[in-house]
């Protein structure tokens, strides 16, 4: 049973960066997906980004891929999201979870994951 968890969030200004964590216990095996994503108050919650656990495979929302970078420290079993200029658009809950096989298409897909960490939020005012 694989159980995460997500720190690194807190209140920043626009314009300012965050990295967060997404530390996992217990085993990940093969080439499964370990995603971030965020819900904004009254939103639904829309994928952000996704690290192939076993191997070097990315994926990073369009909206973000300039300013959010996803890397994996294998010796920690942790997952971070690295988040430059930020803006009040990106205020949410943060969550990592544990996803599919990977696959371009599904590692995007919210109902793809499990084994949802408990978030994280982040506030950035303006």
């Amino acid at each position: 049973q694989v159980s995460l968890a997500e720190s690194g969030g807190g209140p920043v200004q626009a314009g300012g960066s965050l990295r967060l964590s997404c530390a996992a216990s217990g085993r990940i095996n093969g080439n499964i997906a370990v995603g971030w994503f965020r819900q904004a108050p009254g939103k639904e919650r829309k994928f952000v980004a996704a690290h192939s656990w076993g191997t070097g495979y990315t994926s990073v929302a369009d909206s973000v891929k300039e300013r959010f970078t996803i890397s994996k420290d294998n010796a920690k079993n942790t997952v971070y999201l690295q988040m430059n200029n930020l803006s009040p658009e990106d205020t949410g809950v943060y969550r990592c979870a544990v996803g599919p096989v990977w696959h371009r298409i599904s590692v995007r897909d919210v109902r793809s994951y499990h084994s949802w960490g408990q978030g994280t939020q982040v506030t950035v005012s303006s």
